[in-house]
């Protein structure tokens, strides 16, 4: 049983970086840049346009889900998205970037 759910752990995490992968691509930046703690939060504030000095905010708890959010906000409106997706992306990443990232969404950076 322990098998079987890590082997499902690790399909969601392969298919959340592929997604990732797929949406850091479509924005022009480098899709390994998505396997890199920290850095992946570099670019990801790049594609949204965000200042870089952001990420020191996200080492603050509670201010961290904040702009986490506002990050996701800044996505869905780069991919020509609503809320309902900011939201999506922010409570169910492993299904939404790959969504973003496979589907037919396109950047307007």
């Amino acid at each position: 049983m322990d098998f079987i759910r890590s082997l499902l752990q690790l399909a969601v995490i392969i298919v959340m970086f592929a997604g990732l992968w797929q949406v850091f691509t479509k924005a022009g930046k480098p899709g390994w840049a998505c396997l890199i703690p920290i850095y992946n939060i570099v670019v990801l504030l790049q594609i949204v346009e965000k200042p870089i000095w952001w990420i020191i905010l996200m080492f603050i708890p509670l201010v961290n889900l904040v702009i986490a959010f506002l990050l996701q906000m800044a996505m869905a409106e780069k991919f020509g998205k609503g809320i309902g997706v900011a939201v999506g992306l922010f409570f169910l990443p492993f299904i939404f970037y790959p969504w973003l990232g496979f589907g037919d969404a396109s950047y307007r950076g």
